[in-house]
């Protein structure tokens, strides 16, 4: 046909103007060109030419960006805009295929619209992003001139009495409503920002969030299409493909999605229903100001999430209407398409617009996109408002730890573990319950349509199809809730069994001496085979979970097709067939989702109700007047007069106070008072002591005089006018997860001088160079181990570098040896704050240190004994002072023995960094050699790393599953798909046959019937071998692991941090065990059935494959960008989330140093920053979710497309169309789990690659070169030891430690080795268990080289006492005897020879008495004489003792001397440590 603009059609007057020029139909379609034509052509050369072409440029952060009024509205109309022209153009082109020629003008003015409402966003966007207002006159005449061009359209169409049953008519009528609307947006934008017509022009300043450069997260800010659409992510995404994402370049969070802006909503919206409450007892309800604050988003999200689950079910009605059409090929009538002519063209109804085809794939595309645009809206709200609401909740919880009163923490109840639980999950909980609100209205909604859809397509067979899946629901929720339950004993299991290898793990030293490591590594595995039926157990349900949701809508097919094949008259036509096929599958994810919903929900709100009501108690807030009813309760702050408290029985009455008690009475919770008739007074710029017997009280008065302790009475005085702050060194030493520098500045400025004399002052200049990075080394609960003694260091250092007039110190000398109590005191305590004339208040049990006290209080039962200088006390107090004087002597005798301490401190550290340092030599040499040849580090080769999937890791994990399970798995896989694609393809088939043939029809029913069967028996198959291949990978991997670490040699765990072997047995565990199998499967099945879609639409119209090339394309890069962004973002949560959950714990644990130096508002604003931090990598995460899911929907919806279209155009065979259609529409479903799935299985695989990497270390050698048989029963029978030219190191890579021993030690003898830190003393020792490498000359034992024989032969044969005494959790015959060789007798004697045997009979049970973990329930010294009864209990002739009484009391250390030279007179001991008292267990040195 001819092109012609009004058309060519024989007889038409189509340019005719006799009846007027407006009453000439394609005159008034070319006058609604005009418009359009003027604003191309102003607008182009604004936007390609002039200044347009830089504003295109500028970054989302200049400093001009802002909205103008009416933003959001003004895009909602221009997309509505565009879809009417959508519409329009969808007309024209259906009516011109009536008319005889071409009518261009019936939809070239359509095309030219929406060209021109495209370039009017684009230029809109323009021009808002420069502020230059004055460029919207262009825009505002365009609305002008298009309103006015179609009301003339309107008018001419009303005059002619078209009405709504009219198509053209409704869209005219739109158009003229939309164009009237934007023209009153742009006037608003005129009457508010005055940029013409108006003299002064309103200036506007962008948002504060803007011009603040450090805000990254920009969805608040952008446009509507960059929100929907995620536009603003790409730099982020695509620059995470070259370089990893830091937390730099996520910035901070905008202003209204920080914690504290939150948590002022929720405590504003709090106060205001407690203002509104009439009974003023009543609390208001969490849930309400929860809804007051954050509901209206949450309502947001459901509209978004209506709209979607509504637009979902566009898709069955549109493959209806396709197919329909399709199968019917009679053409459609056209007797009226004569009454239709008006003005020379066809005017159609709504009706027949959509009977066509064509026209329906459009509708479903654009529905396909509007639905998963309105979804991603909704998780995105839903999940910004979850993190709003935990935000808010971290800092409401975190105020209320603030105020947690000191006995709710010492007494238990509110453990630490209960705070963490609080913080971590219950936060978490109610977050996730906010994620899946939306869903517990809209998913009933959702089953109620499609119930309704499917009984009007198909009857009253479509109930019993329904009636399947609703009778099988709660058969899904019992399986949810077994699987929820068998989860926590799999978690208790897992518990203990961590639990039992932390244990072997602190003490594998002691185990491989003793020989015993097969034993404990046997308890492991016990625990662990418990923990893995536990685990098939929940491989069970989930398979049976998975196999449900595969099956139901299966069956329910079945059950529907069969009976209305039997029941119903009318054959099931393919348009019918598919359409109900596709509801089936909607029907299925919210019935299976509604019940673990509903009982996520439920336990959500349940767990944090209670929880929260615990917090909220006001009992524990750190609030005196409303803990206990109290009577003359006064702290006075006021400087005055301070009188002197009643019962001073001393001459010095006129000294000036700082503060002091009277009459006071304290306790720590119940009506019994701790602390009684307290009368005292702190003198200022003096030292004064508080001394008593243990539990007398001291600790819990600087607890009183800090407000710690409830008062019952009395008054407590300070003579400043605050407080202020006090300098607190607690006598339980509390670092921050921070620098050694940061812990001891504790947020003062630094001044180099001053930090110096403190680092001095507290001897801490050694330790902080054995650091490996000074003091800028990060030490606390994530960071280095440090002792006891350097930790209390640290902490008085922390005190004496505090600016403050007053420093408490409470015992700070406890954990320290005689040298560093001496130059502490000296040098820090009567040097450095003496001069400074600060009052210092200071506990102790050092007595001889009472001659420096300028004040003393000694204490007695809870209540002050004396008090007055020391010259006073033993003046007035005879007895006393002679008490002290005869505790000084003994202290005096002690004190020789603690010298050691710091010496061994130091030499643990030394270790712990010289392992640290070869383990990451030997870490970097193993990373060098998995790079590839090429050594250069250039972004090619590290993009590529980052990009590649880890095939190998996920073959080593198959292969660890076995060859017969990945064999099953894969064929059963594959096998299920190919018989669901059979069942789909003959229901095409059928509903396709001759439909006057009833018999004919039926015949197709027990094939159907066969392949449905055949179908749900493989769902079960694949679900049970994806499920029990993860069972099987996880047992080989764990018992792979936990044997090559047991049976690694000693030097493995001296270079391997305990954390990151412990790590490989928790977190890498746990994902092996747990998350690895359900992702795999989720993978599995998203791929086959993306694939068998491809497959059966390539197959029902071949041209599909030329359009798949591109989309396959995009779809590769999308994948690509997202799984490194993706992973780099979890990795920024995860790393985030830890400081946040240590910040919360460590709080806890410091709350009385925290409120003693007033630094509340610092640790809160710490919380805030980290709170903001994570919250900004989940939100970055989650927005990144979003943006993979919204580009992979929109790739579905174009296969969608592309597929329609082409079976239209292609494929005669209606049942074909419908079958490829409604694979199409599982692409749109499935395409963004692949992308999801492959990136958590990426993750994942780490813990593969990390269990695999210690797989590879190397085993000790169990093998010796003589066999066991030759070896005596008795030996070593006497003990004689020869060393003969003995070289041992540690490594071949390493220097020797030993070079050329020489030594004969005769049977029975007493010999004592001794020397300086490093000099191999203890080399020597590992070296008579052959436990180190001995590369030159030999030990004898016996007339045996020892180095001939089998490890375990050797070390069951000696026995040994280590520094460190070990005891293990369970009973004590277990400690003693794990081999349970030993009869009772031998039992108890070794315990009577070590003076432990009525100890252990006093316990109930005997030698079946529980030892807790780490042997706790007993003293260091009990525990050292357990190690002495062990090694008793061996019967050894040959005994070593490795500086066994370095860490005991010197009670302790005379029992083992006794024992040593009675029990063990006819053995060989060899005693190592250093020089000092060595004689006492030797006879030669």
């Amino acid at each position: 046909m001819a092109l012609s603009f009004c058309g060519n059609d024989r007889g038409s007057n189509a340019y005719s103007v006799d009846k007027g020029v407006l009453d000439n139909g394609c005159f008034v379609d070319a006058l609604n060109l005009v418009p359009h034509v003027f604003l191309l052509f102003i607008t182009f050369p604004i936007l390609f030419i002039g200044w347009g072409s830089q504003s295109s440029k500028v970054q989302i952060h200049h400093n001009t960006w802002l909205h103008f009024p009416g933003h959001n509205l003004r895009w909602i109309l221009i997309f509505t805009l565009l879809f009417v022209h959508v519409c329009e153009i969808a007309e024209g082109i259906v009516s011109n295929t009536q008319m005889e020629s071409n009518h261009l003008h019936l939809f070239m003015p359509a095309l030219m619209g929406f060209i021109a409402a495209t370039t009017s966003v684009v230029y809109y966007h323009n021009i808002e992003t420069a502020n230059f207002p004055k460029l919207l006159l262009a825009l505002f005449i365009y609305w002008i001139l298009a309103f006015i061009t179609k009301m003339i359209k309107l008018w001419k169409f009303a005059e002619v009495s078209l009405g709504v049953q009219h198509l053209r008519f409704c869209i005219t009528a739109l158009l003229v409503v939309l164009y009237g609307l934007l023209m009153a947006v742009e006037i608003n934008v005129i009457r508010v920002r005055k940029y013409v017509f108006f003299a002064n022009p309103q200036r506007v300043k962008p948002p504060e969030d803007l011009q603040d450069l450090g805000v990254r997260f920009l969805q608040p800010f952008v446009n509507l299409l960059s929100k929907a659409t995620y536009w603003w992510m790409n730099p982020l995404i695509i620059g995470a493909h070259k370089r990893p994402i830091e937390l730099k370049k996520i910035g901070k969070l905008p202003i209204a999605m920080r914690a504290l802006t939150n948590y002022m909503r929720l405590k504003d919206s709090y106060e205001e229903q407690r203002q509104k409450t009439e009974d003023p007892d009543k609390s208001p309800s969490i849930w309400k100001s929860m809804y007051r604050a954050f509901g209206g988003s949450i309502l947001l999200s459901s509209t978004f999430r209506y709209m979607a689950d509504l637009l979902g079910f566009a898709g069955p009605l549109c493959i209806s209407g396709i197919v329909g059409h399709l199968d019917n090929s009679t053409e459609i009538d056209r007797t009226n398409k004569t009454a239709n002519m008006i003005f020379g063209v066809y005017f159609m109804s709504s009706t027949e617009l959509l009977q066509n085809t064509s026209v329906l794939a459009v509708l479903l595309f654009l529905a396909l996109v509007l639905q998963r645009t309105f979804l991603q809206a909704s998780y995105y709200v839903t999940i910004e408002t979850g993190i709003n609401l935990r935000g808010a909740l971290l800092a409401m919880i975190y105020n209320k730890i603030l105020r947690l009163s000191t006995s709710n923490m010492s007494m238990g109840e509110m453990t630490l573990g209960q705070i963490n639980n609080l913080v971590a999950i219950e936060t978490n909980q109610l977050m996730w319950f906010l994620f899946l609100c939306p869903n517990l209205w809209a998913m009933p909604v959702q089953i109620i349509m499609g119930v309704i859809l499917l009984y009007y397509l198909l009857g009253n067979s479509a109930l019993i199809g329904a009636g399947i899946i609703l009778l099988l629901a709660p058969v899904q929720y019992l399986i949810a809730t077994k699987l929820a339950d068998t989860q926590k004993s799999t978690l208790d299991y897992s518990t203990d069994r961590l639990k039992k290898t932390t244990e072997i793990l602190k003490g594998i030293k002691l185990l491989k001496l003793y020989a015993w490591d097969n034993i404990f590594c046997d308890r492991v595995e016990e625990t662990r085979e418990k923990e893995l039926t536990s685990l098939k157990t929940f491989a069970l349900y989930t398979s049976m979970s998975i196999f449900m949701n595969a099956a139901i809508p299966i069956a329910a097919v079945l059950a529907t097709f069969v009976t209305h094949a039997y029941v119903e008259e009318v054959r099931l036509s393919p348009a019918k067939a598919f359409a109900s096929l596709a509801l089936f599958h909607i029907l299925v994810t919210p019935l299976f989702l509604l019940s673990t919903v509903v009982r996520f929900a439920v336990k959500a709100l349940v767990r944090y109700v209670t929880k929260s009501n615990k917090l909220s108690n006001p009992t524990l807030l750190h609030n005196i007047a409303q803990r206990v009813p109290t009577k003359n309760v006064h702290v006075s702050r006021g400087r005055q007069e301070i009188q002197i408290p009643r019962g001073c029985e001393c001459s010095h009455t006129n000294l000036h106070l700082k503060g002091a008690v009277n009459d006071g009475f304290f306790t720590w919770g119940s009506n019994l008072s701790t602390l009684s008739d307290i009368n005292i007074r702190i003198p200022t710029g003096q030292l004064t002591m508080i001394v008593g017997q243990v539990g007398c009280g001291k600790s819990s008065l600087l607890l009183a005089m800090l407000g710690e302790m409830q008062t019952i009475s009395g008054k407590v005085y300070w003579s400043n006018k605050n407080r202020y702050s006090v300098a607190y060194a607690a006598q339980k030493s509390w670092l921050l997860n921070a620098t050694v520098e940061e812990n001891i500045t504790f947020g003062s400025p630094f001044n180099k001088q001053r930090y110096k004399a403190v680092i001095d002052a507290c001897s801490l200049q050694p330790d902080i160079d054995l650091l490996p990075f000074g003091d800028q080394t990060e030490i606390g609960e994530r960071g280095i181990n440090l002792s006891g003694g350097q930790r209390q260091r640290i902490c008085v250092a922390r005190a004496l570098y505090q600016n403050t007039n007053i420093v408490f110190l409470d015992d700070p000398f406890s954990a320290l040896d005689i040298h560093l109590s001496d130059h502490l005191m000296q040098e820090g305590i009567l040097k450095f704050l003496q001069d400074d004339k600060r009052t210092v208040v200071l506990v102790t049990h050092k007595l001889q240190y009472l001659i420096h006290a300028d004040w003393i209080i000694a204490m007695k039962d809870g209540s002050v004994l004396r008090e007055g200088t020391l010259k006073d006390i033993q003046t007035h107090d005879v007895k006393l002072y002679e008490h002290w004087k005869t505790l000084m002597n003994r202290q005096d005798q002690e004190l020789e023995k603690v010298f050691l301490q710091t010496t061994l401190e130091r030499k643990t550290l030394r270790r712990a960094f010289y392992s640290r340092e070869a383990k990451n030599q030997i870490d970097d040499e193993d990373e060098e050699e998995e790079v590839e040849e090429d050594d250069d580090d250039n972004m090619s080769t590290t993009t590529s790393r980052r990009s590649k999937i880890p095939w190998k890791m996920c073959c080593r994990y198959l292969s660890s599953g076995g060859f017969l399970m990945v064999f099953l798995m894969v064929s059963s896989k594959l096998a299920k798909h190919s018989v669901m694609v059979a069942i789909d393809y003959w229901l095409a088939a059928w509903t396709s046959s001759n439909p006057h043939n009833q018999s004919l029809h039926r015949s197709y029913v027990p094939v159907f019937i066969i392949l449905c069967g055949a179908a749900i028996a493989l769902c079960l198959i694949t679900s049970l071998t994806v499920e029990f291949l993860g069972v099987a990978a996880a047992t080989n991997l764990h018992h792979n692991l936990l044997n090559k670490i047991i049976h690694a040699p000693i030097r493995f765990f001296d270079v391997t941090p305990l954390g990151q072997i412990l790590n490989r047995f928790s977190a890498d565990t746990n994902i092996i065990d747990q998350h690895i199998p359900p992702t795999l499967e989720s993978l599995t099945r998203s791929t086959l059935l993306c694939l068998s879609a491809i497959g059966v639409i390539a197959f029902v119209t071949p041209a599909f494959l030329i359009a798949l090339v591109p989309l396959a394309v995009a779809f590769y890069f999308i994948q690509k960008y997202f799984r490194v962004a993706s992973k780099d973002l979890q990795d920024l949560d995860d790393s985030t989330q830890l400081p946040l959950l240590c910040h919360f714990s460590e709080t806890a644990e410091g709350l009385t140093t925290i409120r003693a130096f007033r630094h509340e508002a610092r640790f809160k604003q710490r919380m805030l920053e980290l709170t903001d931090t994570n919250n900004t990598a989940y939100l970055f995460l989650s927005a990144a979710n979003r943006w993979l899911e919204v580009r992979t929907d929109y790739l579905g919806a174009v296969i969608v497309l592309t597929a329609a279209v082409t079976a239209i155009w292609t494929s005669s065979q209606s049942g074909l169309v419908g079958l490829g259609l409604t694979y199409a529409l599982t692409v749109t479903n499935y395409l963004n789990w692949v992308v999801r799935n492959l990136a958590d299985l990426e993750v994942q695989m780490a813990a593969v690659k990390k269990v695999n990497s210690f797989l590879s270390t190397e085993s000790e050698n169990y093998e010796g070169s003589m066999d066991v048989s030759q070896v005596p029963e008795d030996w070593p029978q006497h003990g004689e030891i020869k060393i003969q030219d003995l070289c041992v190191r540690y490594d071949t890579m390493l220097k020797p430690v030993l070079k050329h021993v020489n030594a004969h030690i005769n049977p029975g003898q007493k010999v004592g080795i001794c020397g300086r830190t490093g000099s191999g003393k203890s080399s020597l020792s590992l070296a008579f268990f052959n436990m180190v490498d001995v590369f030159e000359g030999k030990i004898v034992i016996d007339g045996i080289d020892i180095c001939k024989l089998p490890p375990q032969t050797l070390r069951s044969r000696l026995s040994i006492i280590l520094q460190d005494p070990v005891l293990f959790s369970g009973s004590i015959r277990l400690n003693l005897d794990p081999e349970c060789t030993c009869t009772d007798d031998r039992l108890w004697e070794a315990l009577e020879i070590a003076q432990l045997k009525n100890v252990v009979k006093a316990l109930p049970g005997g030698l079946d008495a529980v030892v807790t973990e780490g042997g706790e329930n007993f003293s260091v010294g009990q525990r050292q004489l357990f190690c002495l009864a062990r090694a008793f209990v061996r019967k050894s002739s040959i005994l070593i003792m490795d500086e066994a009484t370095a860490s005991i009391d010197m009670a302790t250390e005379n029992i083992l001397q006794k024992v040593v030279m009675t029990a063990f007179a006819d053995r060989t001991v060899v005693t190592i440590a250093v020089s000092y008292h060595i004689s006492t267990f030797c006879w030669s040195i």
